[in-house]
């Protein structure tokens, strides 16, 4: 049974939002009166509770989410016609730290100490998955991948170990400074993911990512686990020796057995795609609840798509442990409005059409949505795309808002699963278990082959108290070999951030 048909997320605010479709002439009660709704508004869109004049900032989550375009009456339903964006181009930015204050939900949750039963590799990262992985070097050796996993899959059957994979994409060559870094952080990420039990690792011989150097990118790895093969250099037939070599594997894999891990080795991704406005009321919020309590024990979680902070990114830097963390988040803020700013774009052009339908009227409306997946933990590390974890805590991960790209660079960095919070639905997974937690029931309901969880409990009702600790029971199941639905589906692949020329 709903509880409301609208909320008032803070009350500094000049809007609320509709937890499901008002007609017009339906009524908002506030503290200053009863206001008459104008128009018909769906839901997860707002409704303004003041009369507005053009130019006023109209405010959201406590925070203004851009300015009115035109003169707005109270009761009036506002979307991105008639609210445009504050955002311009870089800024200077004054460090104020405020105190960690995590959520008495994320304290209080039951299974107050869970543990998970993960594969405890030997430089001590935990996977929670155990799968065969081929990843080319270069896009040109995709398809001899290809076949190989299909080759493998078909002779196993899969006895003994959770999946294989092969990681293809078009990188690898004709690529220059940046680019051909990026491509190079990503490959060697994956290939020392704890979730891979063995890796094959395939190049041509002649491409810009030179296998031998590639490897040297590796450090200290596991060389009984982690096996090249250059393609030029085989004489004869590459799928018999590639076949050799992944029985090999496939052998020293198929040993391999869970064990009891706690919570603290758990690494999770916070992203969020296909966003309507009960996203930063539903879904986003329960995920920093687990953020939070995650953190509280020890474990470690990742926020990304840097554009998507445009708007919030004041509230990350204030929460981060040192100066020098303030330093590197404007570093990261700043760095990727200048990469919008020289492409001449403007930095407040993020909402998509689907955003926009669910409710999302400007960049600073979704980046104060977004940033709610990361709770109220402070700033412990920041960050370069490609770069792999070094802090526990929360970080904060140099990514663009793509899904595709974006998730690919929260698992890159280490994290063993990727919860991704949707108001509009997506089937797609990355490379590790990739979660749906559906914003609302509709899309639960309509979709249950894409969604894993339903956060839009929390809109009919249900309060947060008692959904958490169903949140985290199946984030534990996740991670103790329960498939994802993009992992049910076969719906796995990876994305490289690409920015610069191709020869």
């Amino acid at each position: 049974m709903k509880t409301a048909k609208y909320i008032k997320i803070n009350p500094a605010d000049t809007v609320v939002v509709c937890l499901e479709a008002m007609k017009q002439g339906e009524t908002v009660v506030t503290e200053a009166g009863t206001i008459e709704v104008l128009q018909d508004t769906p839901a997860g869109h707002k409704i303004l509770l003041n009369d507005t004049p053009a130019g006023e900032n109209i405010i959201k989550y406590g925070y203004p989410i851009g300015h009115a375009a035109i003169d707005l009456k109270a009761g009036q339903w506002v979307n991105e016609n008639n609210l445009k964006t504050n955002l311009k181009g870089t800024l200077s930015y004054e460090y104020h730290p405020v105190p960690e204050v995590l959520s008495d939900n994320a304290s209080q949750t039951p299974l107050d100490a869970p543990s998970f039963k993960g594969y405890v590799r030997r430089n001590g990262e935990v996977g929670i998955r155990n799968e065969i992985w081929i990843v080319p070097t270069v896009g040109c050796v995709n398809g001899i991948a290809e076949r190989l996993a299909h080759q493998l899959q078909q002779e196993t059957g899969l006895q003994g170990i959770d999946a294989i994979h092969a990681w293809h994409h078009n990188f690898g060559c004709s690529q220059l400074s940046g680019d051909h870094e990026n491509t190079r952080k990503i490959l060697r990420d994956i290939v020392l993911h704890p979730n891979a039990g063995a890796v094959l690792v395939i190049g041509l011989g002649c491409e810009n990512n030179q296998p031998e150097a590639f490897m040297q990118t590796l450090g200290q790895y596991d060389q009984e686990r982690i096996r090249l093969m250059v393609t030029q250099q085989v004489e004869g037939d590459e799928t018999e020796e590639g076949m050799r070599i992944l029985r090999e594997l496939y052998e020293l894999a198929r040993q391999d057995r869970r064990t009891e891990c706690p919570l603290s080795k758990l690494r999770v991704g916070l992203k969020c795609g296909g966003s309507d406005g009960l996203s930063g009321i539903t879904a986003n919020p329960l995920v920093g609840e687990f953020s939070d309590y995650l953190v509280e024990r020890g474990g470690t979680s990742i926020l990304t798509e840097v554009p998507e902070m445009f708007g919030a990114e004041t509230i990350l830097m204030n929460r981060c442990k040192t100066r020098q963390l303030f330093d590197q988040t404007v570093q990261l803020i700043n760095d990727f409005k200048e990469y919008f700013l020289s492409h001449g774009e403007p930095v407040g052009e993020n909402p998509s059409p689907g955003n926009k339908a669910g409710g999302i009227s400007t960049l600073e409306d979704k980046a104060l949505g977004c940033t709610q997946k990361c709770g109220k933990a402070l700033v412990s590390g920041v960050l370069a795309y490609g770069d792999r974890l070094q802090a526990t805590g929360l970080n904060l991960l140099s990514a663009p808002g793509n899904d595709l790209v974006a998730a690919t660079a929260l698992a890159s960095a280490g994290c063993q699963i990727v919860l991704f919070t949707t108001g509009r639905g997506t089937p797609f997974g990355t490379f590790v278990p990739t979660m749906k937690i559906a914003t609302n029931s509709t899309l639960y309901n309509r979709k249950p082959n894409w969604i894993d969880f339903n956060a839009g409990l929390l809109a009919d009702g249900m309060p947060m108290q008692e959904l958490m600790p169903r949140f985290v029971e199946k984030i534990v199941a996740i991670a103790n070999g329960e498939p994802t639905r993009n992992e049910a589906n076969g719906y796995s692949e990876i994305a490289i951030f690409k920015n610069g020329v191709t020869l």
